[in-house]
């Protein structure tokens, strides 16, 4: 007995040391397929979370032409640069973080050369070329320049520009003016105002001799003609500016409406337009006004007078001939006697009296110019549809009833306050209650889970990071689990027994092996428990040897070479 004590195996002295001498017990074939399975399940860690990276995607150039497309992308491949293509293929995608610098290695190559050429045309001009050719290549030189540079705006893709120049000529008769075509390709969802086409127009008229803006023709990529010539008769009537005007005065009232009545309706269970009657008329008015001056209020602006008096001898005699007769000597003197105070009687000429009076008065004057500003409301017209209300009778069903006359009255004075209701401009107000009929695009199905955009890119996330978690999961526990329990050290067994009250009590040292009192277990000394593990180990080597005796063979045969080496 003291012989097989002696002989037991003594346990490692720590954990670590045993998962050493575990790891050395492992046979060759098993250490190779251990570090395999870990070198795999690192290896699949790594190419996972690199997957789960890629790297983020930016365009290089959108909107190419085929020829263009294609040398791109075969200067990519010559590069080994990763490329994708975007979901409509109007786009060439590469790593974010290489774009720019992408973008200035194909520049220095010349790509993308675009389907237009320039003044570098004339670059490469052969000798021998006749003037006709210089000509042809200086138009397309023009050309190319001038739809690069329409293309440079923000709402163009693209265009291109027709010239017809006419052949100089030295009889005035028989000259021509040259004339241009423009086409424009605009972006989806993009147009051009008038401001923008005339730009073009000018542009155009100013970079070719002789052209004026009535010969150049814009139209975009439908056929739609964008230089139309202004009606003389709507110019005089109407100006965009003043429509603009008048669409955001109305919109101007909508919002007043819509926000004094949401908070009492709700949203989407109204309905409100204004229509605004707006006069444009340019009336300047000049009055000059006379009155008459009353007598109180009479001033005099200047007052002149004069008064002369003479004594001159009157014209005599009879008129006629007569008259101008010289005098006959005197015959004898008269005696007839004087009358007293006539002229005669004293030998003078009678007295001539003259008096004159000019008197200048203030004229009341009124002179007023009056000029009406421009964009006066002549009247306003409001129209406002409310939705019925609706309620649930007593089994639940909802029903519509429209709106009690009381509300109504309080939602027509809201309206009238909101919008500046004028008696004297004649405005009119109109609110009707009504049920209101659900729209196409409500009556439409939403949009099911698995379709939805955002929701998509929400389940492509979650996926990846499922498939992570899974391949982590399955190194951790199919791996790394199954190596651990190979070379961690085992827990000692130890028979217990507990009794039905389920208290433990310990045997006396001197009954080893020896059952106690009825419902007592008994503990092992640990010669007894090393004794026990080694018969257990034992039995197990001989059930390991009839099983798997090649596998003992090896075993011996690599234990009595270890024992030579030592040697």
């Amino acid at each position: 007995m003291a012989a097989e004590d002696a002989a037991a195996p003594v346990p490692p002295a720590s954990p670590f040391a045993q998962v050493l001498e575990n790891i050395r017990n492992l046979s060759q074939r098993q250490k190779l397929a251990a570090g395999g399975a870990l070198a795999f399940g690192i290896a699949l860690i790594v190419g996972v979370m690199l997957w789960s990276r890629q790297p983020d995607y930016s365009v290089l150039f959108s909107n190419l032409a085929e020829k263009d497309g294609g040398a791109v992308v075969t200067s990519l491949q010559a590069q080994n640069i990763p490329y994708k293509f975007s979901d409509n293929g109007n786009a060439i995608l590469v790593p974010a973080t290489q774009v720019h610098d992408l973008r200035l290695r194909l520049a220095a190559q010349g790509i993308p050369k675009g389907g237009l050429v320039g003044f570098e045309l004339m670059e490469n001009q052969k000798l021998g070329l006749s003037q006709f050719h210089e000509q042809v290549n200086y138009q397309r030189a023009l050309e190319g320049e001038l739809s690069r540079t329409i293309s440079s705006i923000a709402a163009v893709a693209g265009a291109r520009v027709h010239l017809a120049i006419p052949k100089q000529t030295a009889f005035l008769r028989d000259e021509q003016k040259p004339t241009a075509s423009v086409l424009v390709n605009l972006h989806t969802g993009r147009t051009l105002d008038a401001a923008q086409v005339a730009g073009i127009v000018h542009l155009i008229s100013s970079s070719v001799p002789q052209l004026s803006n009535d010969n150049v023709s814009v139209i975009d990529q439908d056929g739609s003609l964008l230089t139309k010539k202004p009606d003389p008769m709507r110019m005089a009537s109407l100006d965009p500016t003043q429509l603009k005007y008048v669409k955001e005065l109305e919109e101007g009232y909508i919002d007043r409406i819509n926000s004094i009545l949401k908070p009492i309706l709700g949203t989407g269970n109204f309905r409100a337009q204004v229509t605004a009657d707006v006069d444009f008329n340019v009336t300047e008015q000049t009055a000059e006004t006379y009155r008459p001056n009353p007598s109180p209020e009479q001033a005099i602006r200047s007052q002149q007078s004069n008064e002369s008096q003479t004594r001159e001898q009157g014209p005599q005699g009879v008129p006629g001939a007569l008259t101008n007769q010289p005098p006959v000597p005197a015959t004898a003197p008269l005696t007839t006697p004087a009358v007293p105070g006539a002229a005669g009687a004293t030998g003078q000429p009678p007295l001539n009296t003259t008096k004159s009076a000019t008197i200048n008065y203030e004229v009341d004057k009124t002179v007023q110019h009056t000029r009406k500003s421009l964009g006066q409301i002549k009247r306003l017209s409001v129209a406002v549809a409310v939705n019925h209300k609706a309620e649930k009778d007593k089994n639940g069903a909802v029903k519509t009833t429209p709106l009690p006359d009381a509300e109504m009255k309080r939602i027509e004075d809201l309206v009238r306050e909101a919008m500046g209701y004028s008696k004297e401009r004649g405005d009119s107000i109109n609110v009707a209650s009504s049920a209101f009929v659900a729209s196409e695009q409500d009556a439409l199905p939403e949009t099911p889970i698995w379709k939805d955009p955002d929701n998509v890119s929400l389940f492509k996330e979650l996926i990846k990071y499922l498939v992570i978690a899974g391949v982590i999961a399955f190194v951790a526990f199919g791996v790394i689990r199954p190596l651990m329990k190979q070379v961690m050290p085992q827990p000692e067994v130890k028979d217990e027994e507990e009794d039905e009250t389920g208290t433990r009590r310990e045997g006396e040292e001197g009954e080893e092996g020896e059952e106690g009192e009825e419902g007592s277990a008994v503990t092992l000394s640990p010669e007894a428990a090393a004794r026990l593990a080694y018969d257990e180990k034992l039995v197990k080597v001989h059930e390991l040897a009839k099983g798997n005796p090649r596998m003992v063979a090896n075993l011996i045969k690599e234990w009595m070479g270890s024992n030579e080496q030592q040697r």
